[in-house]
This record gives C-alpha cells, structure tokens and sequence, in this order.
C-alpha cells in the first residue's frame, strides 16, 4: 500500500492566521482596557494622564476586531478594520516618539512590534479578500447648495489642482495629459495612496464624470453635477461615488470609523468648496482623537480672493 503525500490547505492556513489575529487582538484589547499603564510603560510612555483613556479606548477597538473575527469564518471586513486600526496605533506612537518624556528604546521596540503585526494583518486581510466574494462597489452620494452660479462652480471643479485647497489629506494633483491627472491622498500612520484619474464625460457648466485609469491601485468612478437651486438660490452640486473596497461593503463600514472612507472626503471637499466660494475663506477644524494629529486651534485660513479667481477661470 503506497502512502500519499500529505498536503496542506491553504484556505485552511489562512483561516488559522485570521484565527490567530483575532485571539491576539482580544488578549491585546484586554490588556489594554483594564492595565493601561501597565501598557504605557511597556511602550515607554512615562506621562500616562493622557494616554491612559486613550489606551483603554484602543483596548475596546481591538476587543470589537477580535471578537468579530472570531465570531465570522471569512472576516475579511474585520481584519481590514483591524489594519486600520493599526494604522492608528502607529500614528499614536509616532507622536509618542516625540515627545521629550518618553522612552525613545521601548518606543521603538513597539513601533517594530505593532509593524509587524500590521504586515500579519494585511497578508491575512489580503489573502481572504483574494478568496472571498466581492459584495459589489460601494456607492456614494452627497449634495450641498452653494450661493455661486454653476459656471463658476465648474470652472473651479475643473481644475482638479485646486482639490489639495479643499482636502488637507490631499497632499497633490498635477495634469499628466489631456483630461489625464495623478492624485496622491496621505492615509493614517504617515502612509500614502496614488492613483491616476481620466475625465470620460463633460457637459461645460452642468458635468463631469470620470475614472481611475486602468490599472491604478484605487479603483473607483463617480461624476458631479450642477444644477439651478430652487428660488434663485445658487448651484446645487450633486457627487456621486463608486468604489471597490478591498473586502467590500463592511471594511469600507469599517474603515469609516477612521476617516478613511472616500465618502467622508467628498463631504469635507464639498464643505470646504461652499465656504471657500461663497465667503472666500476655509474653516480649518483642529479636532483629531489621534494625538499625533492635533494642534493649537487657529482662526478661519484666509484663502486669497486672487487664488480663488484664477480657480475659477482655469
């Protein structure tokens, strides 16, 4: 009797890392949420004031992850909720390296743990995304009403290198062609996506629709229209969104609690663009829970009326 090879399988083995992730992030979270000290000494927080809530608060995100890792047997979603959550967990400790109190050799040492297990966290999320059912793209919708005309809503919106004004975490937007761009938007944790976008439709004064060009990281379409406000009342700018996200409807869910979703940047563009056309200056808001991402409140940043112009006429 001849005895086969025994043989592995691979769904198996990425069924025992995610099963592995989630119990580590429950034992984790623990730790976290009734030891936080205990927690800020081993990273080499000495100050633990303010870092004490700040760790429990991390310490129920992760129970929340394992928990619903353990308790799914594709949890895609969920390990793409726990990468953002370590994208988090690297921005608090960037922050924490640079602060005078801390102890920069345990700091580093968690800065190499917590990386890591972030690269552990994306293999794993990647190899159940790769294995699962897309639930299909996500789409967005958002509108506002602005007291300027369609034409020179257009103009500005046009000019894809004015969207760094209207969005901090769009660091830059340069022409690569004819109705050709590259965007490069900063994420959590000093990190950084690009991708190229190409105009397919436009109607002057009334739409734009467009895409990611093939083969970009980020794929995703969407189109803004703008349309007569009721009672003479401006422009009413209508966006629409369509995206993939890796793991589909519930880590782009996910990813939401972290600012990371693209609705939640089409909103703050569109805020920003009511503000900056309509009274010529952007209301900078301070506030973050991350604390590498806070700092000293300011007044309105006053965009000049000359840049403003040259938007609207580009």
């Amino acid at each position: 009797m001849t005895t086969q090879p025994e043989t592995v399988s691979t769904s198996d083995d990425k069924g025992r890392l995610a099963t592995g992730l989630g119990w580590f992030s429950v034992g984790l979270g623990l730790a976290e949420l009734l030891a936080p000290s205990a927690v800020a000494t081993l990273i080499g927080i000495r100050n633990r004031g303010r870092s004490n809530l700040l760790i429990r608060l991390y310490g129920i995100r992760e129970i929340g992850a394992g928990i619903g890792i353990l308790a799914q047997s594709r949890p895609t979603g969920w390990l793409w909720g726990r990468v953002a959550g370590d994208a988090a967990d690297l921005s608090s400790l960037g922050w924490a390296l640079a602060q005078g109190s801390t102890d920069k050799t345990r700091a580093a040492i968690a800065t190499a743990a917590v990386s890591g297990v972030t690269a552990l966290d994306v293999l794993s999320a990647k190899n159940l995304s790769a294995t699962t059912q897309s639930s299909g793209p996500v789409r967005v919708a958002k509108t506002i009403t602005i007291d300027r005309p369609a034409e020179d809503l257009y103009q500005f919106w046009h000019d894809f290198g004015n969207f760094p004004t209207l969005l901090d975490q769009l660091e830059s937007v340069h022409a690569t062609g004819a109705n050709h761009s590259h965007w490069k938007l900063n994420i959590a944790g000093g990190r950084s996506i690009e991708w190229d976008s190409e105009i397919t439709e436009e109607t002057p004064n009334s739409r734009i629709a467009w895409r990611t060009a093939p083969g970009s990281h980020v794929q995703h379409s969407g189109s803004v229209r703008f349309e007569p406000a009721t009672g003479g009342r401006g422009t009413v700018v209508r966006v629409e969104l369509h995206y993939a996200f890796p793991g589909g409807a519930t880590a782009a869910k996910i990813a939401k609690l972290f600012g990371m979703a693209p609705g939640q940047h089409i909103e703050t563009a569109l805020r920003h663009l009511k503000q900056l056309m309509e009274t010529g200056e952007i209301a900078k808001s301070d506030a973050s829970i991350h604390p590498s991402l806070t700092h000293p409140g300011r007044p309105p940043e006053k965009v000049p009326q000359g840049q403003m112009a040259a938007g609207a006429g580009a």
